[in-house]
């Protein structure tokens, strides 16, 4: 356990909060670090001469601003992504000249023709149709498009099923609010999707990690921690996962399906790199179908600007999913699912799919090269590669280098969740820059960094 004696600021507010301000303020500070085990309740209250409940209130809210992470039986420790933002996006202007290797982009170069397809839709006589409050669910022919393809992801459903949001992270966002509430913990990967990250905290849910290995989560630990904590959801990413690249196989799918089914959880499958692989694996939703929201979005594969994707759930979950999307954007713009279920019905998804793993696979073949001799892991058409850094290199202290060189790429920290062990590893964009040739020169820049002391 750290030897921590925090000191708790005079001030107007209460107690708990200086508490937690004490937390940030010493983890900033250096004084507390990543993994390290703070005193338990009673102890701190015995130390600061203050109520237990002081300190619980205390350690709450530090959590709640994603400082400590909390587990039942082990104690609370500083979390690993205490001291690093989870956020993907940057608000401040990009350097001239910044190659982009942390987002990871879709190609834009290959997407439809959208002039075309605008001409298209304009020319009809019910046009207008598109402008008006609609079903928060979506037009029937629109959830008719999505049930097309959900049978992309192997996933058989009717429309019925299905509820077209606003992209899959507005989905992600219904599913969190439609139906869990604020102190619910959802089980999900050891390393994760920032952006399921800062929207969980956000609304005061907690995600609990599991310990994965090169498939991803591991069945057994994620059986353990349900029987230790009362775990409400699942959060998967079974196919190319963000950002290990992992994927399971059929038979961990069923493992993993086979304990969510024995502790009643709602699972959540966002595969969203999915189809930027050839896969014929089914998802887990298919095997627990009565208690699953499966995610297809169609950012990653078709059009990111569009905002569309498609949500199946079974009938119990599929009101609250939906008064969820009618409290946040009351409906997708119909004209957008519109747009997307003409390219699904005319083939022109399907194309635009094979042409982008088309350019993922020139693109992770070019890099081959520069890459001899490191460890890293990845998909033959993956948008991105995840990178084992030489000794002495942490993600942080990587990616922080690489900013400084005009590369933005993502360390590992800010795929942490709780207080997990976070790997020396980084996630490299290979779809982020604009040309190959660009690709090249900031793998190259990033070579010569990691050669250095």
């Amino acid at each position: 356990m750290t030897n921590w004696n925090p000191t708790l600021e005079d001030g107007t507010g209460p107690k708990y909060r200086a508490l937690a301000d004490a937390i940030e303020r010493d983890i900033f500070a250096g004084k507390l670090k990543p993994g390290d085990r703070l005193p338990t309740h009673r102890e701190l209250a015995d130390e600061l001469a203050i109520n237990v409940s002081t300190v619980t209130r205390g350690y709450v809210e530090a959590e709640r601003r994603g400082l400590i992470s909390g587990t039942v039986g082990r104690g609370t420790f500083v979390a690993s992504d205490a001291r690093i933002s989870s956020s993907m996006v940057s608000f401040e202007p990009h350097a001239p000249g910044l190659i982009e290797m942390g987002m990871v982009n879709t190609f834009y170069d290959l997407d439809p023709d959208i002039q075309e397809g605008m001409k298209r839709l304009i020319r009809r006589r019910n046009s207008n149709a598109f402008m008006r409050y609609t079903d928060p669910r979506g037009l029937p022919e629109h959830r008719g498009a999505g049930a097309e393809w959900c049978k992309r992801y192997r996933l058989d459903v009717t429309p019925d099923d299905v509820l077209v949001c606003s992209g899959a992270q507005h989905g992600l966002t219904c599913c969190l609010t439609g139906l869990f509430r604020a102190g619910d913990r959802i089980a999900s990967s050891a390393l994760t999707y920032p952006g399921m990250k800062t929207l969980a905290a956000m609304l005061g849910i907690r995600l609990v990690p599991i310990t994965m290995d090169k498939e991803g989560m591991l069945p057994e630990a994620l059986d353990t921690v349900c029987r230790r904590e009362n775990i409400k959801g699942l959060y998967l990413m079974p196919g190319v996962q963000n950002p290990t690249t992992a994927c399971m196989s059929a038979q961990r799918r069923e493992a993993i399906a086979l304990i969510a089914r024995k502790h009643s959880l709602i699972i959540i499958e966002d595969d969203a790199y999915d189809l930027t692989t050839q896969s014929s694996l089914l998802p887990v939703s298919s095997l627990v179908p009565e208690n699953s929201v499966h995610i297809a979005g169609l950012s990653k594969s078709l059009a990111v600007g569009l905002r569309v994707a498609f949500m199946s759930a079974p009938n119990h979950l599929r009101d609250q999913l939906a008064h969820a999307i009618l409290n946040t954007v009351w409906m997708t713009p119909p004209l957008n699912a519109e747009l997307a279920s003409e390219w699904i019905k005319d083939g022109t998804a399907d194309k635009i799919i094979n042409l982008k793993q088309d350019e993922a696979r020139k693109r992770f073949s070019a890099v081959k090269g520069l890459l001899d001799g490191l460890i890293y892991y990845g998909q033959p058409t993956g948008f991105f590669i995840w990178l084992q850094l030489p000794k002495p290199w942490r993600g942080y202290l990587f990616e922080a280098r690489a900013r400084e060189a005009g590369i933005n790429i993502f360390g590992a920290e800010k795929f942490a969740v709780g207080d997990s062990v976070v790997p020396a590893m980084a996630r490299i964009s290979l779809s982020g820059p604009r040309t190959t040739d660009e690709l090249l020169r900031g793998l190259t820049v990033l070579r010569e960094i990691l050669s250095q002391p």
